[in-house]
């Protein structure tokens, strides 16, 4: 426990000191973002801020999770490194996206081809090293699982490695680029990621209690490293505070590609670590509601040629486009947030009284 709050007030600290540093030196290098000409008028506003805030949360949470590491004298664990290598990995995916738009003065960075191409790379690279042998704890337990899980492995759904290596891919690509779609207002995304990874700090914490030891009960949680992963979780959850500080309307720097896709590729990977795949689309409702909208939209255009369900999508456009403040979409989004996680919380507090 002196481990996870140690670390959560170093990447807190290290976040809200390096992002101010960090919005300077963009600002003097002409690292703005540009906006997209069919987006809402009152972003043109937005022009020329400083993008790729994302690096600063990143290494934040990573300086932090090491420092705190050092300072308790613990070794990082085989399922702490992997999280560690996803994050940091779809967040070089996300860097290049962002420097390619800004060295080129356009909207649009990687081609999609070359975007979805980096993201699974590191995402298969990442099941297959979660799912192999080579890193069994002595109880026989790898990182991750064959079997699709909700609030614990479901028993009766098991998975070959190949499909299961799959099923990881699509949710990191998927909610990866779900955290995307979300960062489209000042402190929407930060904000809420700040609450679904908090939610995976006490998951982690809870399960590192009912941790299964020799004789494994019904009560108890089949995770390989639950501890370590809570440490992550508080360290990405304090980079994501520091952040907002500055990222909160009217918005000094952005996260850009860089920290949306680290953040949803990180909140996929601790979905599948914990064994927590299905609860994930509950505590990340915000991001589901928004790729739904996305897709929903997109479909509806093509099947009906022409006509839209929303005015602008992903959803939070939508009702900028329908008169809404920026800040009160925001605000309105972090509550449905807190409200997915609370729901989310719940069910897996109640699931795990049951079997009492």
């Amino acid at each position: 426990m002196r481990a996870i709050l140690l670390v959560g007030g170093i990447a807190l600290l290290i976040s809200l000191l390096g992002t101010r540093v960090a919005i300077n030196a963009f600002t003097k290098l002409g690292y703005g973002q540009e906006i997209r000409d069919d987006g809402p008028t009152s972003h043109h506003t937005k022009r020329g801020t400083p993008t790729m805030g994302g690096v600063v949360i990143i290494l934040a949470a990573v300086v932090g999770y090491f420092l705190a590491k050092l300072i308790t004298m613990t070794t990082p664990s085989a399922s702490a490194l992997l999280l560690l290598f996803l994050f940091v990995g779809m967040g070089l995916v996300g860097f290049l996206d962002d420097f390619i738009k800004i060295y080129k003065q356009r909207s649009l960075g990687l081609r999609s081809k070359a975007k979805m191409a980096g993201q699974t790379v590191i995402a298969l690279v990442f099941g297959s090293l979660a799912l192999s042998p080579w890193l069994e704890d002595s109880h026989g337990r790898t990182p991750a699982s064959e079997k699709v899980s909700f609030l614990r492995e479901l028993d009766w759904f098991v998975l070959p490695t190949i499909l299961a290596i799959l099923l990881i891919w699509l949710f990191v690509a998927g909610f990866s680029n779900a955290v995307n779609l979300t960062d489209g207002l000042d402190g929407l995304a930060a904000g809420a990621s700040v609450m679904v990874f908090g939610a995976y700090t006490l998951v982690n914490i809870w399960q590192n209690n009912q941790f299964c030891q020799k004789e494994p009960s019904a009560s108890c949680y089949n995770v390989r490293d639950p501890l370590d992963l809570a440490i992550i979780a508080a360290a990405i959850t304090g980079a994501c505070f520091g952040f907002l500080w500055w990222n909160a309307s009217p918005a000094k720097i952005f996260m850009g590609d860089t920290g949306s896709l680290a953040l949803g590729s990180a909140l996929a990977g601790f979905a599948i670590l914990t064994r927590t795949e299905l609860l994930l689309v509950i505590l990340g409702g915000l991001f589901v509601l928004e790729t739904v909208s996305v897709m929903m939209q997109v479909g509806y255009f093509k099947l009906t040629k022409g006509r839209r369900i929303f005015r602008m999508a992903p959803i939070h456009h939508h009702f900028e486009m329908l008169g809404w403040e920026q800040v009160t979409v925001v605000i309105r989004f972090w509550i449905i947030t807190g409200l997915f996680v609370a729901t989310g919380l719940g069910i897996f507090y109640a699931e795990w009284v049951s079997r009492l």
